[in-house]
Formats: structure tokens, sequence, C-alpha cells
């Protein structure tokens, strides 16, 4: 890009945005869109991903049996409910209250999976090095089936009675009789069978790691009650993930898939258990890159099943129609998706962490938050009576119950709006559907002066329930938050609200003058030239930068979150050298965002009054030709103004002096030049400055090159310097020794001394 076209760019940018930069003092902090929402507090009230507000299905904590994690929900034919986790690979059954019983447990340290056949038989997998146990609807418990390796990651049952067992780390899937005959069904290339299905014609659906596969596998009998084998086998979809954590089939024949962690080339990607972190803060990882316990009571240093990997890259979830055709749903850069469910109006809802959060696909890329529970990660759901759906979250582990009607109340706050100065607060004005604008939305507001609103702030005032008219009665102050309470959830279509304003008024402040930065002598400044030279091509120097938020070369107002806000681009100024020119830079900064004028004063050191040197100054620089002003000591005044944004009784000032500078044109003199030429020539002089210091002192013989001199103390500190050297080895006959001494403001004088060697000195 060349100087001139990015230039041109720099300008328009400038221009563009000048339009917007004048300040109009009444604002407008508005939140429209789920980036926005999504830092307030829901209660009740899902968040959907196109920026709107709507209540949630009813969410409430069914039971907390005091595991750390809970991996597994299924439901018994009699509407039991029962989970599976750890530590200890405990088994609960709960009662419509909440209260568990424990009808498993093992010495592995999880139950992985459990399942059940149509007799309510209950099969369980554990982890690590575990076992499929079987326990029957009076308690007896047994091993039913060792396929002795590391994992068992999910257990399924067919219609006939056939039970499904995917593994890890060979990849493998057995199959097991009801007589509990087992035997190896397929054998993959992948490190991990994770996740099981069966699809509309009885075909085992299985999803692996580390390649992210959908794999189908044909289920072949000879007959109804014989063992199945496995027949073709066939990749239907490969993932962009390295992980298939959660197969499901709807209704419709359609196959949803989640898929977790980036795809990394190496082997040994560590899997690591939250609940065990806990515990044991410092695992180590073995050969197969897996957490080993060492904590207090286990032993043998067992490995961790863990069925989330410990990896970046986000999470990813498709649908494949019954024809094979894959279409992403969603995706996420930070969440991973745990578990999937169906609501009964056949949405999709994905568990994930690590925020805990249910999140609820609308269908066409559109998805709503509409709970959050209070444990890291959302692992499993399953279908209960009345269309109500339970939850189970790992760290800790807790159940949940979802639905199946909306919540009554539910409330939203925003997060604290901060307007950086005190402010007075006008309309709170809101868009919606379904009744939000007819009253099936309340609105509150509070204000303070804390960023923590529970910290002495305001009582809520309102409710304001008209959005034309619904002018806020909070008291002036820097902080704001709203609050909607849905009132009417469950008549008709729920309410919607889509954006929500508030007009507000800061209390103008006066601009602050961050810094003032002079410029060396002999540094004239400009604005950017298109011509890559400064004035009289002028050679280019570095100029010293002013300090502070308002600095050149561009500023960014203050209130970043607020969008009437414009950041202001301004173009940075240039140096050159120009021999006599005084420069100046500043930066400046107003609360308000308000333009600015400025003027530059200056005053001789000891006078009181200020002289103006120039006003109207829009730019954060000036430079001026000091030739017309007698030499001595300055100082300069910096005045900003914000009286282009502000009528003239309320427009404020502010002042700042810069250091003191010195202003010398005036040459040095040259005095008693004088050449002796009886023996080796000596050549004095004595070089005085009116103002400054000698800096240099060089001489030239018969027009040669300049050769340095010091003076006679070595150092050139003062401004009065005598200087004497010698030269030896000059011809016989008469020679020219020319003198330049310069001062601090490479101010030069030159002087001359003729002078005749004689003929003996020379030999």
């Amino acid at each position: 890009m060349t100087r001139r076209t990015s230039f041109v760019c720099l300008l328009a940018v400038a221009l563009l945005l000048s339009q917007y930069a004048r300040a109009e003092h009444t604002r407008h902090w508005r939140q429209t869109d789920f980036s926005d929402f999504e830092k307030g507090t829901a209660k009740g009230v899902a968040i959907r991903s196109d920026g709107k507000l709507l209540p949630a299905p009813q969410f409430a904590a069914f039971a907390d049996p005091n595991l750390a994690y809970l991996w597994n929900l299924r439901m018994d034919s009699h509407g039991r409910l029962f989970a599976a986790g750890g530590p200890d690979a405990k088994v609960l059954r709960f009662d419509d209250a909440g209260k568990a019983t424990t009808i498993f447990e093992s010495s592995e340290l999880a139950a992985q999976a459990i399942a059940f056949d149509s007799k309510d038989n209950l099969y369980v997998g554990t982890s690590p090095d575990g076992k499929v146990y079987k326990v029957t609807p009076d308690g007896q418990k047994s091993v039913f089936f060792d396929p002795k390796t590391k994992y068992i990651w999910a257990i399924l049952i067919d219609s006939h009675g056939s039970l499904f067992v995917a593994t890890g780390d060979k990849g493998e899937v057995f199959v097991v009789a009801p007589d509990g005959k087992g035997q190896q069904f397929y054998q993959s290339q992948e490190r991990h069978a994770r996740s099981l299905a069966f699809d509309s014609n009885g075909n085992l659906l299985m999803g692996t790691e580390p390649s992210g596969l959908i794999l189908r596998v044909e289920v072949q009998r000879k007959a109804p009650e014989a063992v199945p084998s496995a027949g073709a086998s066939f990749v239907i979809y490969e993932t962009n993930k390295s992980e298939v954590t959660s197969l499901l089939n709807d209704s419709k024949g359609s196959l949803y898939a989640a898929s977790v962690g980036e795809k990394i080339p190496v082997q040994g990607i560590p899997r690591i258990l939250p609940g065990v972190a806990a515990q044991n803060p410092f695992p180590a990882v073995n050969t197969q890159g897996l957490v080993v316990l060492q904590g207090q009571g286990v032993t043998n240093q067992q490995p961790t099943p863990f069925p989330f990997p410990a990896v970046s890259g986000g999470a990813e979830v498709v649908r494949i129609a019954p024809d094979g055709s894959p279409e992403t749903l969603w995706t996420s850069r930070d969440d991973l998706v745990y578990a999937m469910g169906l609501t009964p109006a056949g949405k999709l809802l994905l568990g994930t962490g690590d925020k805990g959060t249910i999140i609820e696909l609308e269908g066409d890329q559109v998805y709503s938050s509409v709970a959050k529970t209070a444990s890291a990660e959302v692992t499993s759901f399953v279908s209960g009576p009345g269309g109500k759906i339970f939850a189970a979250t790992a760290n800790a582990g807790k159940i949940f119950e979802l639905g199946p009607g909306y919540e009554s109340n539910g409330t939203f706050e925003s997060n604290t709006f901060d307007a950086k100065i005190f402010s007075h607060w006008g309309r709170l004005i809101w868009w919606g559907e379904n009744g939000a604008m007819q009253g099936k939305v309340a609105f509150y507001a509070r204000s303070g002066n804390t960023s923590n609103p529970d910290n002495n702030w305001s009582a809520w005032a309102g409710p304001y329930k008209k959005s034309e008219a619904s002018e806020v009665s909070c008291p002036p102050a820097r902080f704001i938050q709203w609050k909607a309470v849905f009132l009417d959830a469950e008549s008709g279509a729920p309410p919607i609200v889509s954006w929500v304003g508030l007009a507000y008024q800061p209390k103008n402040v006066a601009p602050v003058i961050d810094d003032i930065a002079l410029q060396d002598p002999g540094v004239r400044v400009a604005g950017y030239s298109t011509q890559g030279g400064g004035p009289g091509s002028s050679a280019p120097v570095q100029l010293h930068t002013p300090h502070g938020p308002g600095a050149t070369p561009s500023s960014t107002s203050a209130g970043a979150d607020s969008p009437s806000r414009i950041v202001k681009v301004e173009v940075p100024p240039q140096g050159y050298a120009e021999r006599g020119y005084q420069g100046v830079l500043w930066s400046a900064h107003d609360d308000n965002d308000d333009d600015l004028l400025f003027s530059v004063y200056y005053r001789g050191e000891g006078e009181t009054d200020w002289h103006l040197l120039k006003d109207k100054l829009t730019q954060k620089f000036y430079s001026w030709d000091t030739t017309s002003m007698p030499d001595g000591a300055y100082y300069l005044k910096v005045v900003a103004t914000d009286s282009p944004s502000n009528p003239a009784v309320q427009s404020l000032s502010t002042e700042r002096q810069s250091d003191r500078f010195e202003i010398a044109n005036t040459p040095p003199r040259i005095e008693d030049l004088r050449a002796d030429a009886s023996g080796p020539v000596k050549i004095s002089f004595v070089g005085v400055s009116s103002s400054d210091v000698i800096e240099q002192a060089q001489y030239s013989l018969d027009a040669g090159d300049w050769q340095i001199v010091l003076p006679a103390g070595q150092l050139s500190d003062a401004p009065k310097e005598s200087y004497r050297f010698e030269i030896s080895t000059l011809a016989p006959g008469e020679h020219i020794v020319a003198v330049q001494v310069t001062d601090g403001f490479n101010n030069t004088t030159v002087a001359k001394v003729n002078f005749t060697v004689p003929a003996h000195a020379s030999k």
C-alpha cells in the first residue's frame, strides 16, 4: 500500500467518524443481541442466540445424592429414575421426592453406563478395568460380562435382549447374549468406541475417538435368539472434532451426533476427571495418556475414566438425515457437549460444560440457553413422566428436572452499565412480541455509585409496562441496571423481548490535558504528508510523544461497553528538521467525548502575562518560527475547551503549563582567534554563546575536512570555552585555518585566521 493510499484510508475513516464524534449529551444504552444478554443473570428466562429473551422451561433441583459426578440416567418400566456415577461406582434409585437408595456399588472407580432389559434387569458398566454387572429387580448382583478392557464407555440393549458394550482403549465393541455369553462384535481402528445407538433398521451406530467417526455396522442374526455377528461396516460421517460423545435418534429417523475436541495428530491425549481433580490436584499421566490417581485411599494407581476430553477445540452438533446427508446444527469454540436429549416437542437439548448450561436448539441455526445448573457439566438426559426431563450433572453430581411448562415470573437482570460519569436517567424503552408491549413483561431499574449493584444501590423502581411512557425514577448516579419480569408465560404464546434501551445524560465535565511534550529545537511539526517529505523537503525526525489516554496518534473514548461512545481516530503528525522552529504536542481527552478546541499561549521567564500564540486549533500539535522572538527562557500554556459540543453557559475548559524551554537563535561568537607559526603552529580561540553551552568546535586546514577540537577542560559544558591545538609538519608558505563553534541550538559561527610558515619551520 502506498503512502498516498494509506493517507486516503486514514482520512476517510477520520471523516466518517467525525459525523458521529460530536457529543450529543443525551445518550442511549441499548442491549439487543446474545452477547449483550449473556452478560446478565437469567432466572427462569431463556436467552436465544438471535438476541431475544423469553420464558424458559420450568427448571428445579430434583436430587443431590452427594456424589462428585453422575454419568448416566435411565428409567425402568415402572417410571423410576436411576443414576450411575461415582466415586465408588454407585447406582442410585430415586423416589418421586428425590430420595436416593443405593442399589449397586463396586470397587471400581465409576459406574459409567447403565441400561435396562425388558424384564427390568439392570446392567452396569464400570471403569477402569471394569466389568458389566447385572442387578435383578430383587437386588441380586453378579458379574454378567468381563470384556477385559480398560474402559467401558457405553452399553446398549437391542429388541432381542442382546447387550452391546463399547470399550477402550482398543476400540472394541462386544455383544453379550441374555445368558451372559459374550464375544467381540466389532474391532475398529480407533482407540475408543465412545458412544452407541441403533438406526431404524437395527444396525449398530458407533461414535469413535480420536478420529471422530460415526460408523454403521450391520447386525446379522442366524436366528432371533442367536448372538448377532457384525456384517459390513461403513463410515456414515466424519466429524470435524476428535471425539463423538453422544448419538441420538429422533422419531423421524434422523441421527444427531455431538462431537468435541480438536483433532491432534499425536497419541496420548490426557483425559481428566473433574470430580477427581478436587481430591487429587496433582495427577500423574501414564503411558496411555490417562490420568493416574495418586491420592489418599486410591491403590494400584488406577487410570481415571472420564468421557470428556481435557482438550481445546470446542464442539459441534450435526444432524444426519435418513438419506445420509449431514447438516451442522450448532458449533461452539468454547463449550463442550457431553449429552443430548429431546423435548416432548422434538427440540434437541444439549448438555454442556464447563458452565453447566442446558441449550435448546430451536432450528434454523437458532438456539437458546434455557437453564444453568449449579454444576460444571451436564452429563445425561432422560425423559420422565408427564413430559418432564431429568438432567444429571458432574462437579457436583446432582439431578435437575426440566419442564414441561414455562417458568412463571421468570426474571432477567441486565449486567451493570457504567456510564463512566455521574448521569441523569431518561426513558427505559423496549420492543417485543406476544404481549411484551401490552403488559406481559414488567421492567424495573435501579442505580448506584458502586460497580456491585447489591452494595447500597437504590431500590428497584417500577414496574414499567408501557415502553412509550417509562421514564425511570432512579436517582442520578454513575451505574444503572434494569430487570425484566415475565408475568404471563402460560396463556398463549410466551412473551418475547427483542431489545431494551435506556436514555441517559452524563453531567458535563471539563476536558483533561494529560501531557505536554516539547520537541527539540529546530523541529517543525506538521500534519501527515502524502509527498514523503516535510516542508521544503526537510528531513523527517522522530517526535517526542505525550502520554495519557488522549495521546496522539489515536485515542479511544472511555466506556467501551457503551454503544454511543465513539472511537475517534486522529491522523498522527510528523516531525521535520527546520532551523528556527519550535514544536509542541499534547494529549487530551474528554470523558463526555466532546469535541475540543485548543489555544496555545506563551510567556517569558520572569513575566506574569500570557500571550496568545495560536487559537482555534483542533489538532493536538503546533509549531512556529521562533526567529521573531527574543532569545531566552519561555513557558507554554495549552487551554482546552469543550465549547463545540456545549452551549456557551455549559461549556468548560482546562489548561496545563509546559516545562521550561529556551529559544536561542543568536549564533555564538569566536573571540581571540590567533595563530602562532614560530614553531609548530599553535591555534587558539575562545567560543562564546549568549544563551547556551558551546557544544562543539571544529577546525579546517586549507579547506580540508573538519576536525574536532576539545576545549581546555575536555568537557563542553559552559557558554564560554577556550580552545588550543597544534598543527605540525606544515609546508612553508601561507595557510588558512577556519574554526567553527556550535551551540546547543545548532547555531554555528565560522571564523578564519591566515598565517605563514617560514622555510626553517618545515625542517
